[in-house]
């Protein structure tokens, strides 16, 4: 039993010859698979292999390099401008700023907290952040903080690593040598802001600046440049690990003003403290040698940012330091207006300068009394007596001749209430007055203004700067016309010469009658303005009182001979103005000086004017002058048979 037990289990055991294995088969189509899902992976791999390496190798091999280098544009040096010598009036200086690239963080808002906690930021740097992120390109950084300090800059690198895409970087402000001295015609900067963004992406670069008055504004995109771009290494966080590739901007031309600026600084000495403005011009080319208006105010304060206080201090000032008084100032030309009243008579064929008006001090027209400066009058005058004394009497009756439409012609044609052509923004046309002016303001022109504005009161509004070029063309009888800019990048433009302005045509005869009588202003007997005579050897110059009333003055009070201007409160005085040119025989400068509330112009301005002009002579190298004594003119006493004067001229 056990033997047949043992042999059956046996046999059980051994393979049985030609019998098949049904689990081979299955086992062979499994790794068949396997090896069909395996060469097929293979291939897609080879597939994508090649098509990252040989198909798009270049594409993404450009993409690999943009993710470890960062490009940014870089604010190109503003161009300097310089005086007529080469002497810098705006330049550049280093200043070291801190940026935040934002295409290089992934946390913006959290970089900016980290670097407040660093570098303290106040509200307005918040809020200037804050507008920037939402207007500018991920690829254009934005200034956190400028003008760091050494301690400053040693805290934002110590805490580099939890500062990813901030960067310092040195840029450049504007900076003013000269200061107050030529803040109204150089002008200032300040950032620029979303308009100026909009016209032109390139001004969202940190350090971009844009002129906002003066020269700066005028010769704006001159002066800007053209953009350049560095390209950086930067690691995992943005941290700019070495600079690759770096091409710098076109620096802004260097613009070459006609201003002289050592003759400026003598101007702004001689007004002082006054509330002021003169103009000194070549009247043979319209070169503008000086411009001052005073008060003045620190250009340099506006790159920064102009505090809420200093700002409610200037604007609130009543002597209006933000204004340049040159191109912006208007009044009433007064006395110095005369001229152009007898050029318009004498051109009508009304009068001659011979003819005769008798001045009793006064003249009625229609019930109203219309006085004289002098209350006991001139006595009977021709042309050169009337300017010579700046008889008014004389000029009322002009201008009720010649009527209000033919002294506006001529008064235009003299620059005066015009828009001139000189490189400077906001400057004013002043105003001529006209019936047709008047009726379109729904007001009824008469004859009592027609006779005001002959001795340039009621309407009529000027500039100091038209006083200027209208007394260059009457010094040279052409239509000259103002400049300041006078080089370019080094490069002197064609020079201006009087035959490069077309002629006033105007009979040579009364512009010789007209600067005659302004001879006499100054160097005859019984003048308006002997402390306007200069003390040069083999020089005389011809000038225009003028003095133009701020408010009206009774006729009782007149009359009273107990009227004294003088003793008015300051901002009732009359406004003191002088015009004059010089050499006399061969006229080169004009000048002219507007002092607000200055009085009288025989008294404050004309003195003013003979010390610039002096001054001017004296730095031309052709008169080969010395300076004066001090003591250069003094006050004639008038004759016992010229009539004293109330308030002269």
């Amino acid at each position: 039993m056990r033997l047949r037990r043992r042999r059956r289990e046996s046999s059980r055991l051994m393979p049985i010859k030609n019998q098949k294995d049904p689990g081979r088969g299955v086992f062979t189509r499994r790794a068949l698979l396997f090896m069909a899902v395996q060469a097929g992976a293979l291939g897609e791999l080879a597939h994508k292999l090649y098509q990252l390496q040989i198909k798009d190798g270049d594409r993404y091999a450009r993409m690999a390099a943009s993710n470890r280098v960062s490009k940014r544009y870089l604010a190109p040096p503003r161009g300097r401008i310089v005086d007529r010598y080469g002497v810098a009036l705006a330049n550049n200086k280093e200043n070291w700023r801190a940026l935040l690239m934002p295409e290089e963080t992934t946390d913006v808002s959290g970089t900016i907290e980290r670097f407040s906690s660093i570098i303290p930021l106040d509200d307005r740097d918040r809020a200037r952040i804050a507008r920037e992120m939402r207007h500018q390109r991920r690829f254009i950084p934005v200034m956190l903080r400028d003008f760091l300090s050494w301690e400053e800059m040693a805290r934002i690198e110590l805490n580099a690593p939890s500062l990813p895409g901030v960067l310092i970087d040195v840029g450049t402000r504007r900076v003013y040598p000269e200061g107050e001295l030529l803040a109204h015609l150089i002008g200032y900067v300040a950032p620029p802001n979303e308009r100026d963004v909009a016209r032109s992406a390139l001004l969202a670069l940190p350090g971009m600046r844009v002129g906002r008055a003066g020269v700066e504004q005028s010769q704006d995109e001159k002066l800007r440049g053209t953009a350049g771009s560095v390209e950086m290494e930067v690691n995992s966080v943005g941290r700019v690990m070495s600079e690759l590739n770096r091409v710098e901007g076109v620096p802004g031309a260097e613009i070459g003003l006609t201003i002289d600026r050592g003759l400026q600084q003598k101007v702004l000495s001689r007004i002082g403290e006054q509330t002021a403005s003169a103009v000194v011009m070549d009247c043979r080319n319209g070169e503008v040698l000086a411009m001052v208006s005073t008060p003045s105010f620190d250009p340099s304060l506006f790159d920064s940012g102009v505090s809420h206080a200093q700002w409610i201090e200037w604007t609130n000032n009543e002597r209006t330091p933000l204004i340049n008084k040159a191109v912006a100032g208007v009044y009433p030309p007064g006395s110095t207006f005369k001229p152009a009243v007898a050029m318009a008579g004498l051109q009508s064929g009304l009068f001659s300068p011979t003819d005769r008006v008798f001045c009793p001090g006064h003249l009625d027209v229609g019930g109203t009394r219309f006085h004289c400066w002098s209350r006991w009058g001139h006595g009977s005058v021709d042309l050169h007596q009337a300017l010579k004394y700046s008889c008014d009497v004389y000029f009322y009756e002009m201008a009720r001749r010649v009527g209000m439409d033919r002294i506006a012609e001529t008064a235009h044609q003299f620059g005066l209430g015009t828009a001139l052509d000189i490189e400077l923004p906001h400057t004013r046309t002043g105003l001529i007055p006209t019936p047709t002016w008047r009726q379109a303001h729904h007001h009824h022109w008469n004859g009592g203004d027609t006779i005001v504005s002959g001795i340039g009161q009621g309407f009529v509004q000027v500039t100091p700067l038209q006083l200027a070029t209208y007394t260059s063309r009457l010094a040279t009888g052409r239509a000259v016309q103002p400049h300041l800019v006078r080089a370019m990048n080094g490069d002197l433009g064609p020079e201006a010469t009087p035959e490069h302005w077309p002629e006033l045509g105007m009979p040579d005869k009364y512009l010789a009658a007209l600067r005659s009588g302004m001879f006499a202003v100054v160097n005859e007997q019984h003048g308006t303005a002997p402390k306007a005579r200069l003390g040069l050897p083999g020089i005389t110059m011809a000038g225009k009182t003028g003095s133009a009333q701020v408010r009206r003055v009774s006729r009782a009070l007149r009359e009273s001979g107990h009227f004294n201007s003088a003793n008015l409160p300051w901002e009732y005085r009359p406004h003191a103005l002088f015009i004059c040119f010089a050499p006399y025989d061969a006229p080169r400068y004009a000048v002219s000086v507007v002092i607000e509330h200055g009085n009288t112009g025989a008294d404050a301005a004309a003195p003013l004017a003979r010390d610039i002009m002096t001054d001017t002579l004296l730095r031309d190298p052709v008169n080969h002058l010395t300076p004066p004594p001090e003591s250069v003119a003094t006050a004639e006493t008038p004759d016992a048979d010229t009539p004293p004067a109330d308030t002269p001229e």
